[in-house]
């Protein structure tokens, strides 16, 4: 079978007019391309339907994530925002976001000989990012490290495809079934066992920003399970309260472990995180 998103559709290529382009993702469902051009520095999402196999079911809101997504960034006012569809599903191109993503940034935090402390600064940037989104009354759904990108002038929350909180196209829309379980609170993986979906919220946000960042410090996930371990059997660990004993070193290490508070009351909000991190 051929690669769905082996090039960039004629719509793209008409809306962003790139003079170079290159591929740097492409996993089931999507594909993402870094594309410069005069019009600007982009990336550019392609989603596309996910077949079923003897191992995974059909999975169609792929195809819808890019749009979702664009019209949701839109929405919040990014300029450069284009999406729309192609004969597969749907695409978006956004401002291309320069620097590391969280995890790869504290690599240095998770050296066996001689780790060094996670810079305050950089927690302080990320939940200063994720207050920015609920401020604007959204919750984002996906908070998870490699969706936040460290510039050399701000952190910048990408990936909003799975964000709940105002008006989406009817045509693009899904319904919200969770993210990776590594940073699903647990009201989110108790209500996905339940009922196969779940509302985001902030309080899941804060617990996921928390998961964030103690895995990024530490390379240990808050709750365990075996690393092979189906998703029904991570959420089950999830729900049940199976915290590791691992905490972030330093001064984050009382705050990241009140953001991981099992009951959401619990957790401080992100205002809080942010005063207390400034």
């Amino acid at each position: 079978m051929s690669d769905p998103a082996e090039e960039l559709p004629v719509a793209v290529l008409d809306a962003v007019a790139p003079t170079s382009q290159r591929r740097i993702l492409n996993r089931r469902g999507s594909a993402v391309w870094e594309v410069e051009g005069d019009r600007g520095h982009f990336a550019v999402k392609l989603g596309y339907p996910i077949e079923a196999t003897p191992d995974w079911a059909a999975q169609p809101w792929t195809a819808h994530a890019p749009a979702r997504e664009g019209s949701i960034l839109y929405r919040l006012g990014v300029e450069g925002v284009s999406y729309g569809d192609w004969e597969r599903g749907t695409w978006n191109a956004q401002p291309w976001r320069e620097g590391p993503d969280l995890y790869d940034l504290w690599a240095g935090c998770r050296r066996e000989e001689r780790p060094i402390e996670p810079h305050v600064e950089v927690a302080l940037s990320c939940a200063e990012a994720l207050a920015s989104l609920h401020r604007a009354g959204w919750s984002h759904g996906d908070v998870q490290p490699a969706h936040f990108i460290v510039g050399p002038t701000a952190t910048h929350l990408i990936d909003l495809a799975l964000a709940r909180g105002g008006w989406v196209p009817e045509g693009h829309d899904f319904p919200y079934r969770g993210c990776l379980v590594h940073y699903e609170a647990p009201e989110i993986s108790a209500s996905v066992l339940a009922i196969g979906e779940a509302e985001p919220s902030p309080e899941a946000d804060v617990y996921a920003l928390g998961a964030s960042l103690l895995i990024s410090a530490t390379g240990w996930r808050a709750v365990e399970y075996p690393d092979d371990a189906p998703r029904g059997v991570q959420r089950q660990a999830v729900v049940d309260g199976r915290r590791r004993k691992v905490s972030v070193p330093g001064k984050l290490g009382a705050l990241v472990d009140g953001m991981l508070s099992y009951n959401p009351g619990d957790r401080p909000t992100i205002g809080e995180v942010v005063s207390a991190l400034s």
